[in-house]
């Protein structure tokens, strides 16, 4: 008689139930504290990632079957207090892997199922979506990177947008987007990653040097996006002192031909 995974349905419903609260407060932007009954507004985005997350672990899983790898099924991750609730799912092989068309097999199974449903989902997401005007997202909402991709899909459901607008994403568009975004992450190949286990079966020992050049590199751009983004808060920050420097100046000092002065900066 085979054993209940305890562990691993308790901790699928409490990245479920995360990944609501996340949808429902963060996408919907309920207080859930005074008003838990509408934690199921959350489910759109929660039960699409949730889908997502499930169809590449469990093709790992029957992959494993298929080439009779002993493996666990997933453990999810809940995240509580969080923008998406998760951090994501992983099993464990429990016997190694024996030949490299398994290797690859198993590696890539999960990837192309994560990138079929989050391409389905996004495409289904973007068609709820609204464009607005960018003076109307101020202050509520996240700017997100583009894909080629993703930028394709957006132009293939919406359209052309105007510069002065945004596409507002809906919770299934957005969960679309994480799933695309985990997948491209996770196809590259360093160490455990997919990608990884996919580089070592073509590429064997040689893998270890290019996943060494790859993280040298992951580490050289994240310093240089780290550097960029206190260089832009350096430029706020001197903007704003530029600007009460010039509040306490005799009025004759900061005055120009008009009567009017100004300050920019340009990149």
């Amino acid at each position: 008689m085979k054993r209940i995974p305890y562990l691993h349905l308790i901790l699928f419903l409490l990245t479920l139930l995360s990944t609501l609260v996340a949808g429902a407060v963060f996408q919907k932007g309920i207080n859930i504290l005074k008003e838990p009954w509408r934690i199921s507004e959350g489910a759109p985005f929660a039960l699409t990632l949730m889908a997502i997350l499930l169809s590449h672990e469990l093709s790992h899983y029957l992959a494993s079957k298929r080439h009779h790898t002993k493996a666990t099924l997933p453990y999810f991750i809940p995240a509580p207090i969080t923008l998406i609730g998760t951090f994501g799912a992983f099993i464990k092989m429990k016997s190694p892997i024996i030949t490299r068309r398994a290797l690859i097999d198993i590696g890539a199974s999960g990837p192309i199922a994560g990138f079929v449903l989050s391409v389905i989902a996004s495409v289904i997401g973007l068609s709820y979506s609204t464009v607005v005007p960018v003076a109307e997202t101020k202050g509520i909402a996240i700017s997100l990177g583009d894909s080629l991709l993703y930028s394709f899909l957006s132009n293939l459901v919406i359209g052309e947008i105007p510069d002065t607008h945004e596409i507002l994403l809906h919770p299934v568009a957005f969960a679309g987007w994480l799933g695309l975004f985990v997948t491209s992450l996770n196809l590259i190949p360093i160490g455990q990653l997919d990608g990884g286990h996919i580089a070592f079966a073509f590429l064997g020992k040689k893998h270890e040097g290019l996943s060494k050049i790859l993280v040298s590199a992951l580490l050289v751009l994240g310093l240089f996006s780290l550097l960029r983004a206190v260089a832009d808060e350096y430029q706020i920050h001197l903007l704003r002192w530029v600007s009460e420097l010039g509040s306490r100046l005799p009025i004759f000092w900061r005055a120009g031909p008009s009567g009017e002065y100004s300050c920019s900066f340009s990149d």
